[in-house]
């Protein structure tokens, strides 16, 4: 991408390219057909605050607003997808069933605890009616693979790794031996219980040449993705969102709100710009849990773009969005001035 680029959208509308990724000044949902397919979402949208334009004025409007978006982010995303979703605890909870009616899968939840400083003066303890809140979640998500059964029926892979077997006429209990395992295959590769583990590429090959071998003869492959040809090791592990496992985390991030430095101030010298800045370590925490170097972070509601920023410093791609003049301007200086960080680092 040529750094500096500008194409116009419309009158209002336009797209900023700088160097490996690309800011758009409007809408999301007019970008994404333009977007490179995502490896991870970063979605850090309304929490029904009626803050914004267009924004819900309470959660309760959240899953209509979220549903063509999370529409687009799974039209437009590969199988391995993953999506991470901020919200306020019942700002999700409204949220979810868009989510999962649009093709998204429920992983984990990640909750985010600021700190008790964060509720420092921010509390009058003779009228508040409840706990202070210390925290949002970061509700991680993967696309809902499908494939396709020999009938035209799409089936999730957990339903459809059994169907292919079953039509060998084999016995259960063989695919064991497929797969070289003891018992692995029937209680983890086919079973249809929450004991199911999705299985490595090449015990899928192996299940698909021992059903050819002594299975009933068949025009279509066994376990073949498209139908066409015999499964391969590496395109079936593509099937599985990316996950790299790092050792005594858990789902509870304790880091504080962005001060200092990192902390965008207003450029008319009051306050911070944007109220719900994002640290860029929590972005950057998700970025390499889901991604390799070299793929694409979507952050789709950019705000000051930190998922953008953090994508950069990790060396990955990026396309973001954003509605509001002066964020998008805060968030494109923060972009070029990690983009020129990193050309200092490499020259």
């Amino acid at each position: 991408m040529r750094t500096g680029l500008i194409r116009t959208a419309s009158a209002t509308d336009r797209e900023v390219r700088l160097g490996s990724a690309s800011a758009y000044r409007g809408d999301a949902l007019k970008a994404y057909q333009g977007w490179l397919s995502p490896t991870v979402i970063i979605a850090d949208g309304p929490y029904g605050l009626g803050k914004f334009p267009g924004e819900p004025i309470s959660p309760d409007g959240l899953a209509e607003w979220y549903a063509p978006h999370a529409a687009a982010w799974a039209k437009h995303s590969e199988p391995f997808t993953t999506l991470w979703f901020w919200n306020s605890e019942i700002g999700w909870a409204k949220s979810h069933p868009a989510l999962e009616l649009n093709g998204w899968q429920y992983e984990e939840t990640a909750v985010w605890d600021k700190g008790i400083a964060h509720i420092a003066g921010n509390v009058n303890s003779r009228t508040i009616r409840g706990l202070p809140v210390v925290t949002e979640l970061a509700v991680r998500y993967t696309r809902k693979a499908t494939l396709t059964t020999l009938e035209g029926h799409e089936l999730p892979l957990k339903e459809w790794l059994r169907y292919e077997w079953r039509r060998s006429g084999l016995p259960m209990s063989q695919s064991n031996e497929a797969c070289g395992v003891a018992n692995a295959a029937t209680r983890k590769y086919l079973t249809q219980c929450h004991m199911w583990y999705f299985p490595p590429g090449d015990a899928v090959v192996g299940m698909a040449k021992w059903c050819t071998k002594f299975g009933a003869k068949t025009a279509r492959p066994y376990f073949s993705i498209d139908g066409i040809n015999a499964p391969t090791a590496a395109a079936w592990d593509r099937m599985r969102a990316k996950w790299t496992h790092v050792h005594a985390r858990t789902n509870v991030w304790s880091e504080p709100p962005v001060h200092g430095a990192e902390r965008v101030k207003n450029p008319t010298g009051f306050g911070y710009l944007h109220a719900n800045q994002k640290p860029l370590s929590l972005m950057e925490r998700q970025i390499l849990a889901a991604t390799d170097p070299g793929d694409v972070v979507w952050e789709p509601f950019g705000g000051l773009m930190s998922a953008t920023v953090a994508a950069i410093r990790t060396g990955r791609r990026a396309h973001t969005a954003e509605m509001n003049d002066l964020f998008f301007e805060g968030g494109i200086s923060r972009v070029r001035a990690e983009i020129a960080k990193r050309q200092r680092i490499a020259s």
